[in-house]
């Protein structure tokens, strides 16, 4: 079938909205009409950095509903509303064992450009166009394999929820399923973008006593106590360990790195206390670290998670119950674009400007945007 996609032809060049072939799902795959989808950095960098064959189709935070079922669907039926996050394999040992972020065939299937059996399902001018994470939702149409999909209940506006499929969900995860922070314990989160924030949130359900925001973004730092930080420090204008210890009277029992800065990353082991825990979620390159009074002279730990640790069909209902109960409100992280104006919400996303750009592709219904989420809305930074 015929769709419009987002095409980045070659490194570093601009989105191309364009006409797309898009083969039918096959076997365990199904056809999803992309109502919404999220910008993320990963989609940055594989658009700039080279970690993706071109041409490709980018976007993977994508929602949307059911149009068609491959003949070996269980799981999903035609009308069904889906949240689409990373592609796993399903069959080996960490997959089995309830850890699908880290599968053995993780890098093949969401960088390598291929769904499960090798093959691709985009093609443009007559030539394959390599797919994203299992959906490139840069596009109208995505055909994806059931298990990268996950049902959501109806009852929720479906164009806020891609975002769950992986900023979201890497931010909470971390907390709620590697982490987990003890009912009155202290958490440091580093950088309050929209993983930071999820992070935030879930703190706050986890019941911890201290939820420490760092940025250097006043209005940042003011959103996130808004979303349950009892603390917040200017990592530009304070000093940043000294008051992150006075806090918590010692040093706090873990910390959240999600900006990849090298100093921040040794400042996310320096405000823990003895057996501490850091989690690193942001890309982050070289760093030097003090191994013996930053990390082992305290019996300290630095841990690397990767999409919150989650399994997605679990933990995205999960969030989204929290949501319904006024628990865990990401909307308030979200900004709305039209597809027509994907450059525009990369532009934002890299200056800060906005949180959570979420590109609006197709709607449900005529009904207008809920208020606060259409284009000129207040934005939030």
């Amino acid at each position: 079938m015929k769709i419009r996609a987002a095409v980045t032809a070659t490194q570093g060049q601009p989105f191309d909205l364009k006409d797309v072939e898009l083969a039918s799902p096959k076997g365990d795959e199904i056809l999803v009409r992309v109502v919404a989808t999220g910008v993320c950095h990963t989609d940055a960098a594989a658009r700039d950095l080279g970690i993706a064959p071109y041409p490709i189709v980018l976007g993977h935070e994508g929602a949307g509903v059911v149009e068609q079922i491959g003949d070996n669907v269980r799981d999903m039926e035609v009308g069904d509303h889906v949240v689409l996050s990373f592609a796993h394999c399903g069959h080996c040992s960490h997959c089995l064992t309830g850890h699908p972020t880290v599968c053995e065939r993780g890098g093949e299937l969401n960088f390598g450009g291929v769904m499960d059996d090798g093959s691709k399902r985009l093609s443009c001018d007559g030539h394959d166009v390599a797919t994203f994470f299992g959906q490139s939702s840069f596009a109208t149409h995505a055909v994806v394999s059931e298990r990268n999909a996950v049902k959501v209940d109806s009852d929720v506006d479906l164009a806020l929820l891609g975002p769950l499929g992986c900023g979201i969900q890497t931010g909470a995860g971390t907390i709620l399923n590697r982490l987990k922070p003890g009912f009155g314990d202290s958490l440091v989160v580093f950088g309050c973008g929209a993983v930071g924030l999820s992070a935030v949130m879930a703190a706050k359900i986890a019941g911890c006593k201290n939820i420490i925001a760092v940025d250097l973004h006043e209005s940042r730092l003011e959103l996130a106590q808004e979303l349950g930080a009892t603390h917040s420090v200017n990592s530009k204008t304070e000093d940043l360990v000294g008051e992150i210890k006075r806090i918590t009277d010692g040093g706090s029992e873990f910390s959240l790195e999600a900006t990849g800065v090298p100093m921040l990353v040794r400042s996310s082991l320096q405000v823990l206390r003895p057996l501490g825990t850091s989690a690193i979620v942001g890309l982050t390159h070289d760093v030097t670290l003090d191994v013996h009074h930053d990390l082992m002279a305290e019996g300290k730990s630095m841990i690397g998670v990767i999409e919150g640790d989650a399994v997605p069909r679990v933990f995205i209902p999960r969030l989204v119950g929290y949501y319904k109960e006024g628990r865990f409100p990401f909307d308030k992280l979200i900004q709305m674009y039209d597809f027509d104006d994907i450059e525009q919400a990369f532009a934002d996303s890299k200056s800060g400007l906005t949180v959570k750009p979420v590109l609006r592709i197709s709607s449900l219904s005529s009904a207008p945007a809920p208020p606060g989420l259409n284009r000129k809305a207040p934005v939030r930074h």
